[in-house]
């Protein structure tokens, strides 16, 4: 539970920020696309702990695929499949769905060139992959980068995330030029990409960590030309017709 000093600076400094405002924002990004008369895969969606990602009665169909055997336990898909590792073959056939989402999965990926490859053979012609994931020159995964799975578990635990909820990051395709050059591999077109700095979600332990990272969002966002340094980033890559 956030403090009050942090709860008093929310209000202060970033009074329309809720929990979770990046997945709403991908929602709004994703939402113009998904309607009654598409498929829909949600890529990496594990138990189902974000509700922004529920599209369950809005999308013609939705299914989701995840490694792990929890994706059985998520309660926004009208079906569940597991994901096999290392070949991460999706197990549907080719050019079965209209839109393919992944929200904070892509940086746990290790070969983003083989999985754009496998997107785009179950993507329609003119079917879109978008994703949600960190931006690689933010200061976060510099220092994900740097420290062990444990040091990740403890400090979203005090962030209030579950330790089995947080995985192995690889930071692979997590910058404009890694989407574009692995898109490029894969035969797909990037479409809209976004990189967006908003309240610091990981310096809000305390008032000083917290003015750091206000300081930081300040500066990013005074210019385009720090714009690379962002924190999240948002990304959109489309089968040719």
């Amino acid at each position: 539970m956030p403090s009050q000093t942090v709860l008093h600076l929310d209000k202060r400094w970033y009074p329309t920020f809720e929990p979770n405002w990046d997945n709403r924002m991908f929602r709004e990004m994703l939402a113009p696309h998904i309607d009654g008369s598409k498929k829909v895969l949600d890529y990496g969606c594990g138990r189902g702990h974000v509700a922004h990602m529920n599209f369950k009665g809005i999308a013609g169909f939705i299914a989701g695929i995840d490694p792990d055997r929890a994706v059985f336990e998520n309660p926004y898909l009208d079906e569940a499949k597991v994901l096999q590792l290392p070949a991460g073959i999706i197990p549907y056939p080719d050019a079965t769905f209209d839109v393919i989402f992944a929200d904070n999965v892509m940086e746990h990926v290790a070969d983003p060139t083989t999985v754009f490859r496998e997107i785009a053979r179950v993507l329609k012609p003119g079917g879109r992959f978008l994703a949600k994931t960190p931006n690689r020159w933010h200061y976060m995964p510099l220092i994900a980068s740097c420290t062990p799975t444990w040091f990740h578990k403890a400090v979203n635990k005090r962030r209030g995330r579950e330790e089995h909820d947080t995985f192995p990051t690889c930071y692979q395709c997590n910058s404009r030029g890694a989407v574009a050059k692995h898109a490029r591999n894969a035969g797909l077109e990037v479409g809209e990409v976004r990189l967006i700095e908003g309240r610091p979600e990981y310096l809000r332990f305390n008032g000083l960590t917290y003015l750091c990272g206000y300081i930081y969002e300040r500066v990013v966002n005074a210019s385009s030309i720090f714009q690379g340094f962002r924190g999240v980033l948002f990304f959109e890559v489309i089968k040719p017709k």
